[in-house]
């Protein structure tokens, strides 16, 4: 049985989110989570390295690490009707352990870790961890390793803090961690059983065959519905994978249309997306370029400007909901709430992409299917965030508006969303999937 069993009645789109991020500890699980669900909806995995023949109206999808690409074939070739792109990011920021993991002292077992993003550290200290990623292990032929993944979701690793008697001066001066020295987690007592035996046994195979890992920490707290009366959500890396399942539901959700339809969940946002699997590498591009001039239906040579000339993107990243304890830090005119609806995020220094055009589409979008909008801008004397957006809008040329939902805690280990804003999110995203002519 589920552990999300007991959660009150909610709406089945906040449940599956739920379901969703249970699922997704880490990149790589959210791309397999994600291509399960397409597989279920009948959607044909690609291999990059084939030539490829795409029909009409039908769903396809494809893998790059911790990325993945989904489309649905438009009714018309990409060079007359263009493309509805949604992206979003999979990845969240948190503790990576590191290659040579294993460290002794004082007695204790631990884990050498990195901080990868912008993690709220502080929020990692004395909860219970578990330990999620890939491992690749040594294949039946020379020169291979075969990619498995491991998710260990007991209590196993803890960061805990140090007692009060010890240091009294944290409460008048604050907690100031050192990556380096406080963060390493606590796995174990000595005698020391080495991280690749641990891995080995988790996944039934011989310690000599593990040869490299990508492994997070994770909390292993299931994600909840919380409130007076269920209106919150309480659960672990909603930015982004909240975004990641809303496009992705909406993509399942919307029909064919005449625009090829294209949902881009990239890995690296968290650590400025410049990489092969990031909003700044080339997998959206290359993907784009073959369905307009090779191997989408109609495909033509030379077509994929004229495609592009056509198309509007969507660029979903969790945005700032006011805080209650910290209004001040918030833009009087502009402070996002809770089940508010979905947010467009505006930035003069073009850290997002939104600009007028696109502020107006998603509004319109927004009355079509009755749902409330709320604006963000950040306060004027505070540095802005950024996101994929003007990432993805310079590399593929695309019209782009930044949205999301309003959210607290963001980079904590465990933050908080709104329990109505899922499904309204949804739905506007399935309507501008299905929207011609823009």
């Amino acid at each position: 049985m589920s552990r999300l069993a007991s959660l009150p009645e909610v709406h089945p789109t906040t449940r599956d989110l739920l379901d969703y991020i249970e699922a997704s500890p880490t990149p790589h699980h959210c791309v397999e989570e994600s291509a399960r669900r397409l597989r279920e909806a009948g959607f044909a995995e690609l291999s990059e390295r084939e030539r490829w023949s795409i029909e009409p109206g039908r769903g396809y999808f494809l893998r790059r690490g911790g990325t993945l690409l989904a489309f649905r074939a438009g009714k018309k070739p990409a060079a007359e009707a263009g493309f509805r792109v949604l992206g979003a990011h999979t990845d969240s920021p948190n503790l990576r352990v590191k290659p040579r993991a294993d460290v002794t002292h004082q007695g204790y077992l631990q884990l050498g870790v990195e901080v990868y993003g912008g993690a709220l550290t502080f929020t990692w200290l004395d909860r219970d961890l578990g330990l999620a990623g890939r491992v690749f292990l040594a294949g039946a032929e020379p020169g291979k390793a075969e990619a498995r993944l491991v998710a260990i979701r007991r209590p196993l690793l803890r960061i805990p803090t140090l007692a009060i008697h010890l240091d009294r001066e944290v409460l008048t001066k604050g907690l100031v961690l050192n990556n380096q020295r406080h963060l390493p987690p606590v796995l174990g007592l000595e005698p020391a059983i080495p991280l690749r035996e641990l891995l080995a046994e988790e996944l039934g195979v011989e310690p000599e065959r593990v040869l490299s890992w990508d492994l997070s920490l994770m909390d292993v707290q299931p994600p909840a519905i919380g409130g007076l009366r269920g209106e919150f959500v309480f659960a672990p890396r909603l930015d982004n994978q909240a975004s990641c399942h809303a496009a992705l539901s909406a993509l399942l959700r919307a029909g064919a249309a005449d625009a090829t339809q294209v949902v881009c969940l990239y890995d690296h946002e968290e650590v400025g997306s410049g990489s092969v699997a990031g909003a700044a590498g080339p997998s959206a591009e290359d993907l784009l370029r073959r369905l307009a001039e090779s191997e989408g239906p109609e495909a033509t040579p030379g077509s994929l400007p004229r495609a592009i000339a056509r198309s509007f993107q969507v660029s979903a990243d969790m945005a700032h909901a006011v805080h209650p304890n910290y209004d001040e830090r918030h833009e009087p005119e502009h402070r996002p709430r809770l089940n508010g609806g979905p947010v467009i995020k505006i930035n003069v220094q073009q850290r997002y992409a939104t600009d007028a055009e696109g502020e107006a589409l998603f509004e319109a979008l927004c009355r079509e299917v009755d749902v409330p909008c709320q604006r963000f801008v950040i306060r004027t004397d505070l540095q802005c965030g950024s996101t994929i957006g003007p990432i993805s809008a310079a590399r593929l040329g695309i019209r782009t508006v930044d949205v999301g939902n309003p959210m607290l805690s963001m980079h904590s280990v465990r933050e908080q969303g709104g329990a109505h804003d899922p499904e309204r999110m949804v739905a506007v995203m399935a309507r501008f999937l299905a929207t011609d002519g823009i």
